[in-house]
């Protein structure tokens, strides 16, 4: 069983949607993680465990996805010594999604989360790539490869719109 790089946390499965993606673009880097529930509300005796010990089981990077609330990317950040990576997820309870923002964002100095959009699992899940990557230079042309077929993908779309006719489209901003 390989060692976990990135441990993905979410406080509860109704996550798990957006929390997925983090785990497949580590997929798609070839970086094996592990992936559970663990509220820093309903569980806090599990959080302050795993958040103190993670680091000794090889993990590299956190990536806490939470929503409302959102205590977990913090209480792990002022936990651990690994560098977290917070994702505010939209909940049902939410105030659009703004609750989560600034609740994982607002971290007072000394316990930092690097903050990722409003259900932004899967830059998430690039972010802790480009992480590890700068140690691993495997990992790191995988990323850069990754950066390029993004680049690709625009030019293919720009080739797209002069085929439907708007061949002029976006010229006048640039």
């Amino acid at each position: 069983m390989k060692v976990a790089h990135v441990s993905i946390i979410m406080g509860s499965d109704s996550d798990l949607p957006v929390m997925s993606q983090a785990a497949e673009m580590l997929k798609y880097f070839g970086i094996p993680f592990e992936i559970m529930l663990i509220s820093a509300h309903r569980t806090p005796e599990k959080l302050y465990s795993y958040a103190r010990e993670v680091h000794k089981r090889g993990v590299k990077v956190v990536i806490a996805g939470a929503g409302g609330a959102a205590h977990l990317p913090g209480m792990v950040a002022a936990l651990s010594p690994l560098p977290v990576i917070g994702v505010p997820v939209k909940a049902a309870n939410s105030i659009d999604g703004w609750d989560s923002i600034l609740s994982i964002l607002q971290m007072p100095n000394g316990i930092p989360v690097a903050t990722v959009a409003l259900n932004g699992a899967k830059n998430a899940g690039i972010l802790a790539a480009q992480i590890i990557a700068a140690s691993d230079k495997m990992l790191q042309d995988k990323v850069i490869e990754f950066k390029n077929e993004t680049a690709n993908e625009i030019t293919r779309k720009n080739e797209h719109l002069t085929k439907i006719g708007y061949e002029n489209y976006g010229k006048d901003t640039l």
